[in-house]
């Protein structure tokens, strides 16, 4: 028996009376739920990017709603009996899905008559919906205007309509997408903007969705994913916006009004004061490379070679400190860090060995990985205890 879904004729349904008229303990599951077929129902079913609808049904509650075809099965925690019950939507819910999915539809309509971008495919998430968009990079401005367009629509307060018709009859009406489907087809119209083909659950009028804004866009394989909201999720998100904005403001010791030349300048000082800390620990990297250098041995006619496990220095600097050790003539660097296993092998043009390789070899015997050029590779340890093991190792491979 098919159910009779409510939802079709009037999404704004709360609470709704049906025959339960089969209840099978649904097999596979970890969880122990049941598989309910109602007469009718108000409870939506996943589909068409749209999630299903919570609520309770009797005192059940709802797990899950699925199309079947014909049937709309509700799936619920516990056993039911057969007979009269009462049934009620998650209305919160409900309503949140209403003013996202009829959202989209304005905006996709929006973006196929005044940009050419097709809408490819729509999923309504939990706290961020996305259309899939085909055709060029969407700019900056252009979705700017989008939103206006759209926010402008809703602000006219424009009817929401059902309609149904057979695919002929849609097309006449100027139907935005063609589905490959026979028979009546049930289509929803935004008065003057859209009529597109849809099974979802939609507000009255443009004045419910509320408020759309536009987040952020990127590319995904071919087309350019759009993020947006509507309704309730844009109040929610403006104000976990402003408070953000605002805690920085705080931090930065400004008005929230002052936030952006703060920014600027903090990230200034940020900037020069990074340049300057750099420049000082060059300077005092190659004062050590140095003293490192001719503090260790000369062998006359040899390679001299830098071996050491560095405890205390950080990291930043031993980058520094090991190409500025291999920047005198005939000398290897052969550098690493106790704290975290860190390698840095580095040599003057006049070794004519390979830091690379090296490098290499010695991760893939010790356990890590890494690389870089012939005259300077750096990489990781699995384990920093072996720091040791692994610079005797690259002096050995060395043969010098």
């Amino acid at each position: 028996m098919a159910t009779k879904r409510i939802y079709y004729d009037d999404a704004f349904v709360r609470e709704f009376e049906a025959e339960v008229l089969t209840c099978e303990q649904h097999a596979g599951n970890s969880a122990k739920r049941w598989r309910v077929l109602l007469d009718r129902t108000a409870l939506y079913p996943a589909s068409g990017g749209q999630p299903y609808d919570r609520g309770k049904v009797g005192e059940a509650e709802v797990l899950e709603v699925v199309d079947e075809g014909e049937e709309i099965a509700h799936f619920v925690d516990r056993p039911m009996a057969l007979g009269k019950v009462k049934a009620v939507v998650d209305w919160k819910r409900r309503f949140d899905h209403m003013q996202q999915h009829t959202g989209q539809h304005l905006l996709s309509a929006v973006l196929q008559s005044r940009f050419g971008l097709e809408t490819v495919s729509f999923h309504l998430g939990e706290e961020i919906c996305t259309i899939d968009l085909r055709g060029t990079e969407p700019s900056a401005e252009a979705l700017v205007r989008a939103e206006q367009a759209a926010n402008e629509i809703i602000f006219e307060d424009r009817p929401v309509n059902v309609k149904y018709g057979t695919i002929e009859e849609l097309r006449s009406l100027g139907v935005r997408k063609e589905v490959d489907r026979e028979g009546i087809l049930r289509a929803i119209e935004i008065e003057g903007v859209e009529l597109q083909p849809c099974g979802g659950t939609h507000v009255a009028r443009t004045g419910q969705i509320g408020m759309i804004q536009l987040r952020r866009c990127t590319k995904i394989r071919q087309d350019w994913r759009l993020e947006f909201l509507c309704g309730g999720r844009v109040a929610k998100v403006a104000r976990d916006d402003y408070e953000t904005r605002q805690r920085i403001a705080e931090k930065l010791q400004c008005a929230v009004e002052e936030v952006d030349g703060a920014l600027e300048k903090a990230l200034a000082e940020r900037d020069a004061s990074y340049k300057s800390a750099r420049a000082r620990g060059e300077r005092l990297a190659k004062l050590e490379a140095e003293t490192i250098v001719r503090d260790t041995p000369d062998v006359v006619g040899r390679i001299k070679i830098i071996a050491r496990v560095i405890e205390g220095l950080e990291a930043s600097f031993v980058l520094m400190l090991a190409p500025a050790i291999a920047g005198h003539e005939k000398t290897v660097a052969l550098l690493a860090r106790k704290e975290c296993g860190q390698l840095f092998f580095g040599q003057h043009a006049s070794v004519g060995k390979d830091m690379n390789a090296l490098l290499r070899k010695v991760v893939g015997e010790v356990g890590g990985k890494g690389g870089g050029t012939k005259d300077f590779a750096r990489g990781g340890l699995k384990d920093p205890a072996t720091a040791q093991t692994a610079i005797d190792l690259a002096v050995k491979e060395l043969g010098l």
